[in-house]
């Protein structure tokens, strides 16, 4: 809670996965992705209450062993791989708002950013609080290796050119930052007025490059596992 605001946290894990079997139960360091996302509700300082969505037998049993509560089992048509997260969010506020049970602002950490702290939580959740006209803020990371003013494109001759008109030194390029996934927190009635967690009135909460990393695949995986191993060093 916060300004006597309630939050609630959502963590979203369906059994399904293209790119990576079984990925929400993988186990990184010792534990399945499911955890991570778990600890960092857990640990939070304003997180009133938290739960984990999914159409799984198998992944809600698990996080019921890590005391994170759910309390239903998500329907099919939301646990396919074309299903928004945004109507994952909806179903569970739905869900509450049947119980009588009602939240101010809700968070949503997907398994797939395992590097997201309850610190990074913490300090999204104040700086959102701090900014009056804000109605959310999602994760953000700085462009650094791959600025779309250094994109190239292969022509009708195969040779390759410059997708931009004018190529820039590095020191002219301007900042640019890319949607990073590490984490989602909005007003719930904004939210549930656009729909997203991208609105009109959205700010970023900017998280350095190693925290960044999503796992789509086995490399993403083996990358987030050996930064999680040395994140002391970082």
């Amino acid at each position: 809670m916060i300004n006597n605001k309630k939050i609630l946290g959502i963590v979203a894990a369906r059994k399904g996965s293209k790119g990576l079997k079984n990925k929400n139960l993988l186990k990184l360091n010792g534990y399945p992705l499911i955890y991570w996302p778990i600890k960092a509700f857990k640990n939070s300082k304003y997180i009133d209450d938290f739960i984990l969505s999914t159409d799984s037998i198998k992944i809600s049993k698990l996080a019921n062993k890590f005391n994170c509560k759910t309390p239903f089992l998500r329907p099919a048509n939301l646990a396919k791989d074309n299903s928004s997260s945004i109507d994952v969010v909806i179903h569970a506020l739905n869900y509450f708002k049947s119980k009588n049970i009602l939240f101010h602002y809700v968070a949503l950490l997907e398994p797939t950013s395992p590097l997201t702290t309850s610190e990074d939580l913490d300090n999204a959740i104040i700086k959102l609080k701090k900014n009056k006209l804000a109605d959310s803020i999602v994760g953000i990371s700085k462009i650094v290796g791959h600025h779309p003013d250094f994109n190239v494109k292969i022509n009708n001759k195969s040779f390759i050119e410059f997708a931009t008109k004018k190529i820039k030194r590095r020191q002219e390029i301007s900042n640019l930052f890319f949607l990073d996934g590490s984490l989602y927190i909005s007003k719930i009635n904004s939210l549930i007025k656009y729909r997203s967690f991208y609105q009109n009135k959205t700010i970023g909460f900017l998280t350095p490059k190693w925290k960044s990393y999503e796992i789509d695949d086995y490399i993403d995986f083996l990358t987030i596992s050996t930064l999680m191993k040395k994140q002391k060093e970082l």
